[in-house]
């Protein structure tokens, strides 16, 4: 299996996680968005969208969309609930990450630590909206130590993939103690630094 993927990309790091997890063997091939390599000819073929991450399956199909990805990887794993309701919630809160937690979190972080925009300057409905969405996560971890309940599923691995950097948006992870107490179960869970 090959990976493309950009290493400053929360998106890209949730399908090394979960295959570095789930002990699967894989090419990661660096993709630098920056500087254009999503948009060549070569990468739209795999991709037309021109987004990274995308992966080449070991039979040779292209399959983009880290949660996408990610659940393909984990299926049949420890990783995906085996209750039909469990692994509802768990998709539920993977719909909500790409909808309404990474268009403002993971973009105030692209903006100030990849574009230089000072957080005093971000536009005030992404920081509502950001500060908003780790205040859902907050309140969701009110009764269980990851999101759907007593064990790590693939919600953790992908919210906590732009809420672990959350910080560097001008976000501040001290408002909310669950959530940094989370971020540290997960990345115990996933072997990250």
């Amino acid at each position: 299996m090959r990976v493309y993927g950009d290493s400053i990309s929360g998106n890209c790091l949730k399908v090394k996680w979960t295959a570095d997890h789930l002990g699967r063997r894989y090419e990661w091939i660096e993709t630098d968005v920056m500087r254009g390599e999503s948009r060549t000819a070569e990468f739209l073929a795999l991709n037309p969208a021109g987004q990274v991450p995308v992966v080449v399956l070991d039979d040779g199909r292209p399959l983009a969309q880290s949660n996408a990805i990610i659940i393909h990887l984990a299926e049949g794993s420890d990783l995906i609930p085996t209750d039909a309701y469990d692994r509802a919630r768990m998709l539920e809160w993977m719909f909500w990450e790409q909808y309404s937690h990474e268009p403002y979190v993971a973009v105030a972080r692209f903006q100030v630590r990849y574009a230089g925009k000072p957080v005093s300057e971000l536009e005030a409905r992404l920081v509502e909206r950001g500060n908003g969405a780790l205040q859902r996560l907050e309140d969701g971890l009110a009764s269980s130590p990851f999101l759907v309940g007593e064990a790590l599923s693939l919600a953790d691995v992908a919210l906590v993939a732009y809420t672990r950097v959350a910080h560097e948006g001008g976000f501040d992870l001290g408002r909310y103690p669950r959530v940094q107490s989370w971020v540290k179960r997960v990345e115990a869970a996933l072997k990250i630094a």
